[in-house]
């Protein structure tokens, strides 16, 4: 007998709105995300009123939205590339894994529940459908096409009976598929071939046509594997995107740190060393892009003591389990070679979230947030902090700024230059921070809090060798990063660069190369046919 969803998704919906495209892949990290970027932004620029949506999306990488709402960071970057506000809608459900099998479940921007993987399926999964096809439904009833991204493979066959995300989602909403194959990691002709042999017939139907990604080299030497793959299946390849190197488009899943090993400058004596501590659940890395984007800087991200060395800067990111991500460091012996490096000259130690509450000398977890049970952990105790995990989290956009006299600025005499440099950023975190001893700190930052008066966020010491704040997004501020690298360098002797690059500038430069590459190389004329719309332009 079939399972219901599976019945419910071959009948297809009875009616429908705006137009549904499917981006599936033939595996995960095949570039979906990127590749319903491109088209979407394509679509924007051709006059569509363009959504993302994902129903499901497992990821520690998150965004915050307009209204305080976090959601998978790919459907908020996908967002920005067609000019939209996100919203909930977009990511109905995301999962953040806290440990190997468990997860918080968030459902349309807020905590629901922390589920084992088989609670999830047994006890969150029955009821999931409403929520997903609801929030589909009003983008639907708002743009003229959703793009739909999948997640994963549709043909893992021990999930597929209660999918929400692949095929069975298509057959609800009545949606075409393109399937997404990456050839750079090789055997692209055996994962396409392969997916659809493990489709059901009505699945294999709604695939419409694939699109071959990540492609170097000369594509006429594809040409005859293409053939083949067209006569073979009767479904046409719409495209072979091209490998587009150093794009500088946030990822979302950790896995693109496996390729991260820092950018080589040359001239070693002038470039400012930031190794990034990778503990096993780090999360939001994408608040260092733009670290990696500068002219004189080297980003490392390192797992053991080993790896650490003597950098200029030693970063401690955001995590999804603080306690149990300060107990790896630990193991790895990472808290003494960090002790090490600062007494040999590292410049600063600073933490971000979840390594900001790290920097901390206690870690309390009353209601066991984040632990089995309820329990301390000890901190690094570099600054008279201690954090209490709260079961409410705060998700939340904040503005403020930095003072001109602080430290972590490079504080000019310039004439004209501003009293204070401007802030933006984002909080997403469980627990709050009680500083004990505010007379031996000094805060970093001045925001504007909710009724308009002045609220301090973040601590450091007073010669700002120690730091921490909630704001993830900190970096993407050009003039408050600029400064502070070159602080850095005038305490190596070196003279400042000034300004160099707008990280907001720079995004929407990526997502024009990325629309143009794939415009270049995507037949978009088969692909409003899919949909029974009218090509751009006409």
């Amino acid at each position: 007998m079939k399972d219901t969803y599976a019945d419910q998704a071959a009948a297809g919906p009875a009616a429908s709105r705006g137009a549904v495209l499917m981006i599936q892949g033939t595996a995960s990290d095949v570039g979906k995300s990127l590749v319903t970027a491109a088209i979407g932004r394509i679509m924007t620029r051709d006059g569509y009123r363009t959504a993302p949506f994902k129903s499901q999306n497992m990821a520690l990488n998150s965004y915050v939205t307009a209204d305080g709402l976090e959601i998978g960071r790919a459907q908020g970057m996908q967002a920005e590339a067609f000019g939209i506000t996100a919203t909930s809608d977009m990511n109905p459900i995301l999962l953040k894994p806290s440990g190997e099998m468990s997860a918080q479940i968030v459902v349309h921007g807020v905590p629901h529940a922390a589920l084992s993987a088989r609670e999830y399926r047994e006890k969150f999964l029955p009821e999931a459908k409403a929520t997903v096809m609801d929030a589909l439904e009003r983008l639907r009833e708002t743009y003229d096409i959703v793009l739909m991204e999948g997640a994963g493979s549709p043909a893992e066959i021990n999930l597929k009976s209660r999918d929400i995300v692949n095929m069975n989602l298509a057959g609800w909403a009545d949606a075409p598929v393109l399937l997404v194959a990456d050839i750079d990691r090789g055997g692209v002709f055996a994962f396409i071939v392969g997916t659809l042999e493990l489709l059901e017939p009505h699945e294999r139907a709604r695939v419409k046509g694939f699109i071959i990604n990540k492609f170097r080299g000369d594509v006429s030497l594809l040409q005859p594997g293409l053939d083949w793959l067209e006569e073979r299946t009767g479904i046409p390849v719409l495209g072979v995107l091209p490998f587009l190197p150093q794009l500088r488009i946030e990822a979302e899943d950790s896995v693109v740190l496996e390729r991260t090993s820092g950018k080589q400058r040359e001239g070693a004596e002038e470039v400012i060393d930031i190794a990034v501590i990778r503990y096993p659940r780090i999360s939001n890395f994408t608040d260092f892009d733009p670290l990696e984007d500068e002219p004189d800087t080297t980003v490392r991200y390192v797992q053991s003591a080993d790896e650490l060395g003597t950098p200029d800067v030693i970063l401690l990111p955001g995590t999804k389990n603080t306690a149990a991500d300060l107990r790896y460091l630990r193991e790895q012996g990472i808290p003494q070679a960090i002790e090490q490096a600062l007494g040999l000259g590292t410049q600063q130690l600073a933490g971000i979230c979840g390594g900001y509450q790290m920097l901390g000398g206690r870690l309390l977890d009353p209601h066991a947030v984040e632990s089995a049970e309820p329990g301390e952990t000890e901190g690094l105790g570099y600054l008279p902090l201690s954090t209490s995990f709260l079961q409410q989290k705060t998700t939340v956009r904040v503005s403020g700024g930095l003072a001109a006299d602080h430290p972590l600025r490079l504080n000019t005499a310039a004439p004209g230059a501003p009293e204070e440099l401007p802030v933006t950023g984002y909080e997403i975190h469980m627990g709050t921070t009680m500083n004990h001893d505010p007379s031996s700190v000094r805060s970093l930052f001045t925001l504007t809090g909710p009724d308009g008066q002045a609220v301090p966020e973040g601590w450091g010491t007073p010669d700002g060798r120690v730091w921490g704040s909630y704001l993830h997004g900190l970096f993407h501020n050009d003039e408050l990063r600029r400064s502070w690298l070159d602080g850095l360098r005038i305490a190596k002797g070196l003279a400042p660069l000034t300004a160099t690059f707008s990280a907001a500038a720079l995004r929407e430069q990526e997502f024009d190369r990325l629309a143009d590459a794939v415009q270049a190389h995507l037949d978009m004329a088969a692909v409003y046919r899919i949909l029974g719309l009218p090509a751009g332009g006409e």
